[in-house]
């Protein structure tokens, strides 16, 4: 049946209206609300109470661990004081031996005396020559076992334009590092410091600005998140 223009617009206004009700009912067209995100919402009572404590747990194993730190370090320098004087006093030792031992070379130069009894089938000149270069051969082992214990002066550098840089590694199990201080020379940045450690192999990694970054200027170990660089102390 043919329809007016009256009676035409007129549908074609409830139309529209029964549309709009439409749309403004289906909740899939609705935004989400931000108040329902939980990243969003404001924490509890209860939840802020959890979170206070665990970093409190956090910050009072972190004073443990430097506390224990700075007590190894203590150890540390007291070891390497008492390997010092160690080392002064077999130095001395070593001096005295020495000359025992020319004494003895020049005694069983000399000839040996009328009725000079043996100890193991040799004249008690010779054995006695014997016994003090053996001596002396341990004695010059047990130096060199101080040297190799012993911590020595090594120097640490990067260079690069930067703010901050602290090397972390091996040396210390990774916990508190050592900054390294910066150089200004124009063009670039060098960053330095020195480290008392022993003869070894150590691990290390730069800290340049809150980020881990490598230095071309160590060889590297390791692939992937476990590459660092390979610091040798001979």
């Amino acid at each position: 049946m043919p329809v007016s223009i009256e009676e035409s617009a007129f549908l074609q206004s409830n139309n529209d209206e029964d549309a709009d009700l439409i749309d403004e009912d289906d909740p899939s067209e609705d935004p989400e609300d931000p108040s329902e995100d939980p990243l969003n919402r404001p924490l509890t009572a209860e939840e802020a109470l959890l979170l206070d404590s665990e970093r409190e747990k956090l910050t009072r194993k972190l004073s443990e661990a430097n506390q224990q730190n700075r007590f190894l370090k203590r150890q540390l320098f007291i070891k390497e004081d008492a390997l010092v004087n160690f080392k002064s006093e077999l130095a001395v030792m070593e001096l005295e031996i020495q000359a025992m031992v020319a004494l003895a070379e020049e005694i069983a130069k000399a000839g040996i005396p009328e009725g000079s009894r043996k100890i193991n089938g040799k004249y008690i000149q010779s054995h006695l020559l014997s016994r003090l270069e053996a001596i002396h051969e341990k004695l010059k082992e047990q130096i060199k076992d101080v040297d190799a214990a012993q911590s020595k002066e090594v120097p640490l550098f990067w260079i690069g334009m930067a703010e901050s840089v602290q090397v972390m590694g091996t040396f210390d199990g990774w916990s508190q590092g050592e900054h390294l201080s910066p150089e200004y020379t124009g063009s670039y940045t060098k960053f330095s410091t020195t480290l008392m450690l022993r003869p070894g192999r150590y691990e290390i990694k730069f800290l340049v600005d809150g980020e881990w970054q490598l230095s071309p200027e160590y060889p590297t170990v390791g692939e992937g998140m476990m590459k660092n660089n390979l610091l040798i102390v001979e």
